[in-house]
């Protein structure tokens, strides 16, 4: 007899399989300095966290965010708002849900990413360990303190589902696209070509301007759109020029009052 491994289960450990998969190749382009944002002796030098550190910190939130994605799953429920299965899961209520969930995660990232910089108290106790990482790389990109991944991550998560309306298996290839677009935009790494880069004007360049000792104040905004960002004044355009040594380097462009959005994060 075939085992059955339900859409919660499937839900709650395939997007960390995904993490770690697109991560790895991710590391491997990260060893060619002609594609890297920052040279591997920044990484070395500004990063003030080592590695293994990290990997402990992801691994652990890992665990924490599949054991109450399972609970979840069980608590919201979302068989497609009643739909039969092959209604729910057809491909234009899949995209409506996408879309949806898209814009409920990205708002409800920005607001409280922001409120996180901007109190201080949270700054100095949560989110400043995301920060230790300077120099930021594929497999960092949810090293986080484990209050912050609640509240940021996983309640964000949670509503982008609730909200959505999307079935238990639209959910498995909606948080799976998120994980790579979260991995993606911290990589550390330029890819011509790369997709995430041509759809997305909030990549892994943009999200490095964030990163700089510079940028806490700006780009906020993750993980699909720069909207609110845009909306809200924190917008930071970026011009993506050739280091000397090798690959590029993602340079703020302060004064962005006759700059379009759009055109500059290219």
């Amino acid at each position: 007899m075939a085992m059955s491994i339900s859409d919660e289960l499937l839900g709650a450990f395939v997007p960390i399989v995904v993490y770690w998969v697109y991560s790895a190749i991710y590391m491997a382009f990260g060893s060619l300095d002609n594609f890297r944002l920052h040279s591997r002796k920044d990484e070395q030098d500004k990063n003030l966290v080592s590695k293994p550190n990290v990997i402990k910190n992801v691994l652990f939130q890992q665990t924490l965010q599949a054991t109450l994605a399972i609970f979840l799953y069980k608590v919201i429920g979302n068989e497609g708002g009643g739909a039969s299965e092959s209604q729910s899961n057809s491909l234009t209520v899949m995209a409506r849900q996408f879309i949806t969930a898209m814009f409920v995660l990205d708002t409800w990232q920005y607001f409280v990413h922001r409120y996180f910089h901007h109190n201080k108290f949270l700054y100095r106790h949560f989110h400043s360990h995301h920060h230790r990482l300077v120099v930021p790389y594929a497999f960092g990109a949810i090293y986080n303190h484990p209050v912050e991944a609640f509240v940021l991550d996983i309640t964000g998560g949670a509503l982008s589902y609730y909200i959505s309306g999307m079935s238990p298996r639209t959910s498995i290839y909606f948080f799976s696209f998120a994980t790579m677009k979260s991995v993606d935009d911290h990589c550390g790494v330029w890819l011509p070509g790369n997709l995430f880069h041509t759809l997305f004007y909030n990549n892994s360049a943009y999200h490095d301007v964030h990163h700089h000792l510079c940028g806490g104040k700006y780009n906020f905004s993750q993980p699909f759109f720069v909207m609110w960002d845009i909306i809200m004044g924190t917008y930071m355009p970026y011009s993506l020029e050739n280091r000397p040594e090798g690959g590029f380097q993602a340079r703020p462009i302060k004064n962005n009052k006759n700059h379009d959005p759009y055109l500059l994060a290219k």
